[in-house]
């Protein structure tokens, strides 16, 4: 037996408002690429992928970067399926040596700078000479943030936004384009 969608899931998919196409997000990850390789093509870097949002944006990434890296993930959430962040939960921690390297980490949005800040801090504590960072996404919100990003796709304004790895309540990843509830 399946298990059935949620309908508030399907009903948001229909009354969404589309921010980026799939050429637009296609192109913003272009030029995020290149803008990377040119600051890691010498660096024999780690690339960090922040699970689950960061799975898309990092296998685009990694498909257009042409230099030698290694490749491994830590899986933090605030969300665990809901809409609203709680608490960070490290699920899994990254397993790579990062002593005196620089690390990429990749993440699909940067929102209130929570999960980021929390990554940076651990891969720092674990002897990271230099921690960057780069997401699809760069939300546009109001109050200060504990960190900056350092490189971002595209920039959203502060409303609910799923598809291309960011997700309403756990579905909708798997969109090519980039899309806000209605409302939010």
């Amino acid at each position: 037996m399946s298990k059935a969608v949620p309908d508030d899931v399907l009903k948001v998919r229909e009354e969404a408002e589309l921010l980026f196409d799939r050429e637009t997000v296609d192109s913003a990850v272009d030029r995020l690429a290149v803008r990377l390789s040119v600051d890691l093509v010498h660096t024999h870097p780690v690339v960090i992928c922040v699970m689950t949002g960061g799975l898309i944006l990092t296998s685009d990434l990694l498909q257009r970067f042409h230099f030698p890296l290694e490749l491994d993930y830590v899986h933090a959430t605030r969300y665990q399926g809901d809409i609203v962040g709680h608490d960070l939960e490290f699920r899994v921690v990254p397993s790579t040596d990062v002593h005196d390297r620089t690390v990429l980490v990749v993440d699909d949005i940067f929102d209130r700078g929570t999960t980021l800040a929390a990554v940076t801090h651990l891969l720092v504590e674990r002897g990271a000479s230099r921690v960057l960072s780069a997401v699809l996404m760069d939300k546009v919100v109001a109050e200060p943030r504990p960190i900056q990003v350092s490189y971002a796709a595209l920039r959203c304004p502060d409303r609910y936004v799923f598809g291309r790895g960011m997700d309403y309540r756990g579905y909708w990843r798997n969109l090519a384009g980039i899309y806000a509830v209605n409302g939010s």
